[in-house]
């Protein structure tokens, strides 16, 4: 691993990096990697040289068959000739044609045609899907921006109540200890009164007692009341 960085990093000193079992398992794996695509890297290299090797044979073969039946070479052809010859050949290259008949060209050319109608037709569908996808992002961004406002107004109403429920045990807190207050000073207003001779029924407790007592009548006498009434109507 060490003589592979130093072959990748060549007079420039190698990044410190920790070293441990981890570490030099990754970059031993990363060389592996490294070193097979160099290899095929190679391979594509010499192949392409085998083929431009062979290109060249090829060209020269071709050139030397028109000189020797058509007596025709480079020099020979016209300024316009060696012109359109190139334009010839770069379209076919441009086709990828296995050579510059009329049948290839049009058969080319078809094809061409066939491949653009077909990216046209991805192109409308693809146009098509952002223009609903760009539709859907717009209402999903309005509703979470509605979404968004009504989550602040609920927690600006939580926060309004939660505030008004303080108050509102605050005061309540404050009622029960006030009642307890006034609680303990009946009671002892009641038990001086009663060490000073007060009457057991002018008591508060008392009072209240009656008070129920006199509400339970009164709501006994009413039907009374009503058969009385009618008595009254009597000649």
């Amino acid at each position: 691993v060490t003589l592979w960085l130093k072959k990748i990093y060549g007079d420039v000193p190698i990044p410190e990096y920790e070293v441990n079992e981890r570490t030099v398992d990754i970059l031993h794996e990363v060389m592996e990697c490294n070193e097979e695509r160099d290899k095929d890297v190679m391979l594509v290299i010499e192949d392409m040289k085998d083929r431009a090797t062979k290109y060249e044979a090829e060209t020269k073969y071709r050139w030397d068959s028109l000189e020797e039946s058509l007596g025709l070479s480079v020099g020979s052809l016209s300024q316009e000739a060696t012109t359109d010859l190139t334009d010839l050949v770069e379209s076919a290259m441009e086709l990828e044609m296995e050579d510059t008949s009329l049948t290839s060209f049009y058969g080319a050319i078809n094809y061409m045609s066939s491949e653009l109608y077909k990216t046209k037709l991805k192109n409308e569908e693809m146009e098509l899907k952002l223009k609903i996808l760009t539709r859907k992002l717009t209402s999903a961004l309005t509703l979470e921006k509605q979404l968004e406002e009504d989550i602040k107004k609920v927690k600006e109403s939580q926060e309004a109540e939660k505030a008004k429920a303080e108050i509102q045990s605050k005061n309540l807190k404050f009622l029960e200890d006030k009642t307890k207050d006034l609680k303990i000073r009946i009671s002892d207003a009641e038990a001086e009164l009663v060490g000073m001779g007060l009457d057991q029924s002018l008591t508060h407790a008392a009072l209240m007692k009656s008070s129920e007592e006199l509400a339970a009548l009164l709501k006994e006498i009413e039907p009374l009341k009503e058969e009385l009434a009618s008595y009254h109507d009597l000649p």
